[in-house]
C-alpha cells in the first residue's frame, strides 16, 4: 500500500512540474502570435517608433524597441568584452558536463578531462578537485551590462529520470550597476546503485561603477552544494553480461547497495561525498586621474575618465567542507561495504559505531589583497603596472582538532594591450614570503599578435609554479590514513604556443613536473622522484562538406616520456557531421551525428573515500567509439536540443538491448542509451 501511494505521489508532481513548463511555453508563444512583439533579445535593433499615434481604446502598437537588448559581459580581471552565444551546433556548451570531460557514469559523479592539466594554483589547497566541473567558481562569474532586464530559463531532461534546471537573470538598477542571480539544480538517480546525485549552486552577483568612473566595485555571494553518492564501482564486469541484469540497477556494487530505487525527489546521500562551500566576495576600487565630458543634450552629460592611479583593495571570505560518508541502514549490506573498506583503506566497520563511516575536513579562509596599479599611458586601460601584498588567514577543522595558518603573499604584474589591439603582452607573478606555504610561487608570462582578419592570434606563453602539495596529503588531514609521506614541493612548467583564427584552432603544450605528488592506491600517498615530462596537440576546426554539411573536428594527442605516474591516451577525437542551415526566417537548424574515440590506455582507478582518480597499471581501458545523434534548433529567443547518446552500446545478441556499456575506469562502467532533451528560453522582462 505505501509503495503504491508513493507511486501515486511522485506521478502527481510530475504532472504539476510538466504543467508549469507548459504554461510557461504557452505564454510566450501566445504573445508571438501578434504582430511586433517579439523580437530576438539576443540581437541590437535599429530604433522603431510607434507609428499608430492613436488614441482609441484597442491594443496597442508595441514599439519593437521595448522588447530589444543590449548585453555583454566581461569575467573579472579580463578587459575583454564577451557576448552571450545563440549557437547550436555543440551541446556541451550548455550542458553541465563539457565535453571533453568522462565522468563515471552519472551527471554530478566525479570526473576527469580527457586534456591532462596540473594544478597552477600556488599556496594552500585543500586537495579536492573531483567535483570541480560542477562549481561556480569566481573565476568564472560573469558580470553583466543591459539595457533591459534579461531572463534566461534551462530545462534538461534525460534518460534515467536525471534533470537539470539553470536560471539567470540579470538587469541594470541603472545605467552604471547591474545585479544579477545564477542558479543550477541537479538532480540525477544514475543508471547503476548508489550513484544519485544532488547538486544545488547559486551566485548573486553586481557590478557598480560611479557616476564620474573614479569608484567601481564588484560584489559575489556564491554557494556551492555538490552531493554524489559513491558505489565503489561494480563487483565484476561480468554481471554486465549477464541476461537477467539488463536493468542495471540490479547490478551488485561495492559501496552503499541498500536500495533499488530511482526516485527523483529523493536528495539524501547515504554513501558518498558531500562538498559545501560558501563565498562571500567584494572588491572595490579608486581612480585618481584625468576626468572630462561629452554634453549630450541640454539635460544629459556623459562623464568620462582617465585613470592614472587606482587604488585596489579586495576581501574574500570561503567556508567549505568535504566529507565521505557511509551509513546504511541495513546492517546485511553493511558487512559487504566493511569488506570492502577493509581490502582497500585497511580500515575495520565496528557494530559498536553502528557500522557506519565518516572522514571530514573543515575549512574556513579569510584574504585581504591591497593593490597600487598605474596607467602610464592615458585613454589605455591595457596598459599598466600594478603591486599588491595578500593577506590569508585559515583554519582547518580536523578529527585531530583545529590548526590555524596565515601566508603573506606579493604579487604584481604588468599588462600592455595596445591600443592598435594588435599586441597584448602580460607578465605577472605572485611569492609566498611566510607562512604556511612560504617559498611557493607563480610566475605566468605572454605575448599575443593579431596577424590580420584571415590569419588571427598567435600567441606563447611560460608559467612556472612552485607549490605545496594539497593539504589532503599532510599528516592532520582526516583523510590522511596513517601516512607519513615527507613531501617536497612540486614545480610544474608548461610551455604553450596557440593560433586561432575562423578556419582552425591550434595549440601546442609541453608541461615539466617535479616532485608530482599523487595516491598510489585508494588511502596511501606518494611522490614522484622522477622528471614528468608531458607534450600535448590540441587542434580544432570546421570543414564545409557542401553547403548546408559542416564538419567539426577536435583532436588530442598526448605523449608522456618514461614509466611515470601519468596515464593518458595517446590520441583522442571528436567528429561532429551537421547538416545546418537557416529556414522559415526565423529557425535555426543542426543535426547530425556526434562520434568520441580515444586509443586504449590504462585509465586511472578512483578511490571514493578521497575523491581522488590514482593510477593504475592492470586494466587496460578499451572502449568503442561513443556514436551520439543530435537535433537541435532555435526559433527567435527559444533554443531546443535533442540527443541521443550512446549508440555504440547496442547490443546485437540480446535483440533490442543496449548492454554493451564502455568504461570510464576500472569497474566504472557508463550507461548505456541514453536519450537527452532541452530547452533554453531566453527572453527581456
Amino acid at each position: 500500500m505505501f509503495i503504491s501511494e508513493k507511486i501515486v505521489i511522485e506521478i502527481k508532481l510530475i504532472k504539476k512540474i510538466g504543467c508549469l513548463f507548459l504554461l510557461l511555453f504557452t505564454f510566450e508563444f501566445s504573445y508571438a502570435q501578434i504582430p511586433g512583439i517579439r523580437g530576438n533579445p539576443l540581437q541590437n535593433f535599429s530604433n522603431i517608433g510607434n507609428k499608430s499615434g492613436s488614441d482609441t481604446i484597442g491594443f496597442e502598437h508595441r514599439n519593437d524597441l521595448k522588447d530589444s537588448i543590449t548585453i555583454s559581459y566581461h569575467h573579472l580581471n579580463s578587459l575583454t568584452k564577451e557576448f552571450l552565444d545563440s549557437s547550436i551546433n555543440d551541446f556541451g556548451k550548455y550542458y553541465t558536463v563539457p565535453d571533453g570531460y568522462v565522468t563515471l557514469g552519472n551527471n554530478g559523479n566525479a570526473a576527469y578531462p580527457v586534456l591532462f592539466t596540473p594544478i597552477l594554483k600556488a599556496g594552500w589547497d585543500a586537495g579536492f578537485h573531483a567535483f570541480d566541473v560542477y562549481k561556480y567558481t569566481i573565476e568564472n562569474t560573469r558580470f553583466f551590462q543591459t539595457t533591459r532586464p534579461y531572463t534566461e530559463l534551462s530545462y534538461f531532461l534525460a534518460s534515467g529520470k536525471e534533470q537539470v534546471v539553470k536560471v539567470l537573470q540579470t538587469q541594470n538598477i541603472k545605467p552604471n550597476w547591474n545585479v544579477g542571480i545564477d542558479y543550477r539544480l541537479i538532480s540525477s538517480p544514475g543508471f547503476f546503485q548508489t550513484q544519485n546525485t544532488n547538486d544545488n549552486n547559486y551566485r548573486l552577483f553586481s557590478h557598480y561603477q560611479g557616476k564620474r568612473k573614479r569608484y567601481s566595485a564588484y560584489f559575489v555571494l556564491m554557494g556551492n552544494k555538490l552531493g554524489s553518492s559513491e558505489n565503489g564501482g561494480i563487483v565484476n564486469d561480468s554481471f554486465l553480461l549477464a541476461p537477467n541484469r539488463k536493468r542495471r540497477m540490479t547490478v551488485p556494487v561495492h559501496l552503499g547497495s541498500d536500495s533499488l530505487s530511482q526516485n527523483i525527489f529523493s536528495t539524501k546521500i547515504s554513501t558518498g561525498n558531500l562538498y559545501n562551500d560558501f563565498t562571500a566576495f567584494f572588491r572595490q576600487s579608486y581612480d585618481i586621474g584625468k576626468k572630462d565630458s561629452i554634453i549630450i543634450n541640454d539635460s544629459t552629460t556623459e562623464y568620462l575618465f582617465y585613470p592614472k592611479l587606482r587604488f585596489q583593495h579586495t576581501i574574500n571570505f570561503t567556508s567549505s567542507s568535504y566529507e565521505f560518508k557511509d551509513t546504511l541502514s541495513n546492517p546485511y549490506l553493511a558487512q559487504a561495504d566493511s569488506a570492502f573498506f577493509q581490502q582497500n583503506y585497511d580500515t575495520s566497520l565496528h557494530p559498536t559505531y553502528g557500522l557506519n563511516f565518516s572522514v571530514k575536513d573543515k575549512w574556513k579562509f579569510v584574504s585581504n589583497d591591497f593593490v597600487i596599479r598605474q596607467f602610464p599611458e592615458t585613454k589605455n586601460l591595457g596598459q599598466y603596472i600594478e603591486a599588491g601584498m595578500r593577506l590569508e588567514n585559515f583554519s582547518g577543522y580536523f578529527y585531530s582538532g583545529k590548526k590555524n595558518f596565515y601566508n603573506v603573499v606579493l604579487h604584481g604584474e604588468y599588462r600592455n594591450k595596445t591600443r592598435n589591439k594588435k599586441w597584448d603582452a602580460v607578465l605577472n607573478g605572485e611569492f609566498y614570503a611566510t607562512g604556511l606555504n612560504a617559498a611557493d610561487f607563480n610566475v605566468y608570462a605572454s605575448v599575443a599578435r593579431t596577424l590580420n582578419q584571415k590569419l588571427g592570434d598567435v600567441q606563447i606563453s611560460f608559467q612556472n609554479v612552485n607549490r605545496s602539495p594539497s593539504y589532503i596529503y599532510e599528516g592532520s588531514s582526516s583523510f590522511n590514513f596513517g601516512n607519513n609521506l615527507k613531501t617536497n614541493k612540486e614545480n610544474i612548467t608548461v610551455l604553450t604556443a596557440t593560433a586561432i583564427n575562423r578556419r582552425f584552432t591550434l595549440m601546442a603544450r609541453n608541461i615539466s613536473i617535479t616532485n608530482y605528488t599523487y595516491f598510489k592506491n585508494f588511502y596511501q600517498t606518494e611522490q614522484y622522484n622522477g622528471l614528468v615530462n608531458l607534450t600535448q596537440v590540441t587542434a580544432s576546426a570546421k570543414t564545409k562538406i557542401a553547403r548546408h554539411l559542416n564538419l567539426y573536428s577536435d583532436f588530442i594527442v598526448q605523449q608522456t616520456t618514461g614509466n611515470n605516474p601519468i596515464h593518458v591516451p595517446l590520441f583522442y577525437t571528436r567528429q561532429r557531421l551537421a547538416f545546418e542551415g537557416n529556414y522559415f526566417k526565423n529557425l535555426n537548424l543542426s543535426t547530425g551525428i556526434d562520434v568520441k574515440y580515444n586509443t586504449p590506455y590504462k585509465a586511472d582507478n578512483y578511490s571514493p573515500v578521497m575523491g581522488k582518480f590514482f593510477p593504475q597499471d592492470t586494466v587496460v581501458i578499451n572502449n568503442l567509439p561513443q556514436i551520439n545523434l543530435f537535433f537541435n534548433f532555435r526559433i527567435k529567443s527559444f533554443t531546443a536540443f535533442f540527443k541521443a547518446e550512446n549508440l555504440n552500446t547496442f547490443n546485437i545478441e540480446e535483440g533490442l538491448a543496449f548492454t554493451n556499456n564502455n568504461f570510464a575506469a576500472p569497474l566504472y562502467p557508463t550507461p548505456g542509451l541514453v536519450i537527452r532533451f532541452g530547452i533554453k528560453w531566453g527572453f527581456v522582462n
